[in-house]
């Protein structure tokens, strides 16, 4: 972990123009280790009157920003949502209009299954500025930190990423037969709830059952956790070791590469202890 203080402020040369009164940037924060957000979007954090953010956006990177910035909390689960995404579009006119700096703070990347394409185009509608940033996508992140590639020359010449959840709840219809084929890798954004529908339709199209999969529950924070399992007994694992979401499920053979890279991996977080006594000391460093 890395101490922040909220007044801590990082100057770099950055080829941009100052975000604008009126404007809205939709931003990625990366998968959730602050030390992953890009020095674009900490420039952003730094300048914007207010924040409206995802449920995934860590409260280190939060810190980051002005301390007098407003803060939207517009964080959305299965069948929860704090707004809809209807109100949450209204949400970024209104504080446009009124001549903010928007920050729109998405988990990830926020044209990766993260509706930016959707409040893009309501800004479009109705006459907003925006610029977008792009954020290290879940998929990456998780499976680095889980000490596995995507792809391997040995093991996956290409790599899918597909959503676990449809809109409005809607059946799950996707070309099976293109994500069962050998030397490939899929990665199942939210799809818990999907996992049994997942496995069956695989299979049902050729994946064998001995296929690895891997489970990476909030993955790049602290409470990561991720197990390795295989096709035929997702499920039963899924259920074993009460996975909640934010999980990705990562099938393909390359996954069995972190029996051997992961424990080679060195530490890339200081323990809790080493961040209380960086606080303590004032060190207020910022991770990039």
């Amino acid at each position: 972990m890395t101490a922040f203080r909220h007044n801590q402020t990082c100057h770099f040369g950055l080829d941009e123009a100052p975000l604008a009164p009126g404007e809205v940037a939709i931003v990625g924060a990366g998968p959730g280790d602050p030390g992953l957000l890009t020095l674009r979007a900490l420039s952003l954090l730094q300048q914007a009157d207010c924040l409206v953010f995802d449920r995934l956006v860590s409260a280190e990177i939060l810190a980051m920003a002005r301390p007098e910035a407003r803060r939207y909390y517009v964080g959305k689960a299965s069948r929860c949502h704090a707004l809809t995404q209807e109100e949450t579009n209204a949400l970024l006119v209104r504080l446009a209009g009124e001549g903010q700096r928007v920050l729109r703070l998405k988990g990830g990347d926020p044209y990766i299954f993260g509706r930016g394409g959707e409040e893009a185009e309501y800004l479009i509608e109705h006459g907003i500025g925006f610029r977008v940033v792009p954020g290290i996508t879940s998929a990456s992140g998780c499976s680095s930190y889980a000490g596995f590639p995507l792809t391997h020359r040995d093991y996956a010449q290409s790599v899918t990423f597909v959503t676990g959840h449809c809109k409005g709840d809607r059946d799950l219809a996707l070309d099976w037969a293109a994500l069962a084929v050998p030397h490939h890798t899929t990665v199942f954004y939210m799809g818990l709830a999907n996992a049994e529908l997942i496995r069956r339709e695989l299979q049902a199209h050729g994946m064998p059952a001995e296929t690895p999969v891997a489970l990476v529950e909030r993955g790049t924070t602290p409470e990561q956790r991720h197990v390795l399992a295989t096709l035929g007994d997702l499920v039963e694992v899924i259920e074993r070791e009460a996975f909640r979401p934010p999980t990705l499920i990562v099938v393909g053979e390359v996954v069995s590469l972190a029996e051997t890279l992961a424990p080679a991996m060195t530490r890339l977080a200081r323990t809790p202890e080493d961040a209380i006594d960086a606080l303590a000391q004032g060190m207020g460093r910022v991770a990039l």
